[in-house]
């Protein structure tokens, strides 16, 4: 059985012990002296995200889905909402000076935990005093919890090996070959983004209404930018060349004197990779993890560009019949012979590791192993109306400042690898499991 066949076998309030389940292994990583840490100074410290997926859950399922009283009113403020600033200075600005006694929030998050799983059977049962809302609001806050989850995993990225605990079944990093870069040239036709109200079970505001684009013919690579292939860029001198960058990606580059990727180290002359556990010699052929300006910066160094979202939807679901596809491989829902995805592992494989999850027109890895950087800004599509459970959740970040994201990295959950999800992030935040392939305009 595949993982979304097991997640839609599932009780609402077993998915909800189970997202709960993986929330625990996450923090279990960690030491307690990491807790109040600021690892990322772009986001608030981890103790946030003990309180705010609790916090999420009662101000969305229990308050506003449901009418019912909270727990704590000044925990669901404190709590309520993260931070996205678009440098250090600002967000020493937005900084918390003092946070609760762990053992607060540890109470808050227990109680939290309690109730919501008992309204989560409650709302599965049927029962005639659950308003029809509480159901999307059960799964919103699901999968919430599985994207903070992965945002954890990245901000954790940052602690020294170290100080984390790596888990029984984490497995050693997988190295080896890349295959040689290949261009696909995929013809004309229609990508269908989002869909309709009703026609997916759940899905983000952003994510509604359908979109039918015709979209140009156009090559993109086979596989998405390697680590060696990036490295070539550096060594070309890529990061001191201003031709490459925009100005204003230029302009960051050099105040924080950037010339390289976050997730390499140079150690005795020679490049390391962080893996969450360890230090390994520079992986040549992983996905490189990059920002948006850092990837488009290597696109034009190589004459090309990033991808549209309609042509990564295009090269992703596609077929040559006109038919489009719910997964690059057919209907069949995702598992670990496809993709690498739901922390199978905690890191990386090499490109084109799974061949079985390509897509009609040949295109690898377009699930799992890294979301992948679009040129499109994040905005919502022609007759976009706010989520009424959470009516800010994209609309605060349809400011051309952000850019779509779409595929999967290693440590998201199966059921975000729909085609209609799209995640988002400035163009100078290089934290996420985020790679990139290049593409161009068919001749």
């Amino acid at each position: 059985m595949s993982t979304l066949q097991k997640v839609a076998a599932e009780t609402l309030g077993e998915r909800y012990r189970k997202a709960r389940d993986r929330t625990e292994e996450c923090f279990s990583l960690i030491d307690e002296e990491t807790f109040f840490s600021r690892p990322l100074p772009l986001r608030h410290p981890i103790v946030f995200y003990r309180g705010h997926l609790a916090a999420f859950a009662v101000n969305t399922v229990m308050k506003r889905a449901l009418g019912l009283p909270g727990i704590r009113p000044d925990f669901e403020v404190l709590f309520e909402r993260g931070i996205d600033p678009a440098d250090g200075a600002t967000a020493e600005k937005m900084a918390i000076s003092t946070w609760p006694p762990r053992v607060e929030i540890e109470a808050y998050v227990a109680e939290a935990g309690e109730r919501l799983s008992r309204i989560f059977d409650e709302i599965e049962g049927g029962a005639g005093s659950v308003p029809a809302r509480g159901r999307e609001a059960a799964v919103m806050c699901i999968e919430h919890e599985a994207m903070h989850q992965e945002t954890l995993l990245y901000i954790f990225h940052r602690i020294e090996p170290g100080r984390k605990s790596p888990p029984l079944r984490a497995p050693r990093a997988s190295v080896g070959p890349s295959p040689p870069p290949e261009i696909i040239r995929v013809p004309a036709g229609r990508a269908t983004l989002g869909a309709d109200r009703g026609e997916i079970p759940f899905g983000w505001d952003n994510e509604f209404p359908r979109l039918s684009v015709e979209v140009p013919a156009f090559e993109i690579d086979r596989y998405d930018v390697t680590n060696g292939e990036f490295l070539e860029f550096l060594e070309a001198g890529g990061y001191h060349r201003e031709s490459h960058w925009l100005p204003d990606d230029w302009a960051w580059i050099r105040r924080d004197e950037i010339d390289h990727p976050l997730y390499w180290e140079k150690e005795g002359g020679r490049w390391k990779w962080r893996t969450m556990f360890e230090e390994i010699e520079l992986p040549l052929s992983w996905p490189v993890y990059v920002s948006h300006a850092e990837a488009s910066a290597f696109a034009r160094w190589r004459a090309r560009r990033l991808p549209t979202e309609a042509e990564f939807h295009r090269a992703a679901y596609g077929t040559a019949a006109g038919a489009e596809r719910s997964f690059p491989w057919g209907e069949e829902p995702p598992d670990f012979s496809r993709a690498n995805f739901d922390l199978y592992r905690y890191d990386p494989v090499p490109v084109g590791s799974f061949p079985a999850g390509a897509s009609s027109w040949g295109v690898d890895d377009l699930l799992g192993n890294g979301w992948e950087w679009t040129s499109s800004p994040f905005a919502g599509f022609p007759g976009f109306e706010p989520g009424p459970l959470y009516p800010v959740y994209s609309s605060d970040f349809f400011d051309g400042a952000h850019f779509v994201m779409k595929g999967g990295s290693p440590a998201t959950t199966g059921d975000l690898l729909r085609r209609t999800f799209r995640n988002w992030f400035q163009p100078h935040y290089p934290y996420p499991y985020a790679t990139f392939r290049c593409a161009r305009t068919a001749a």
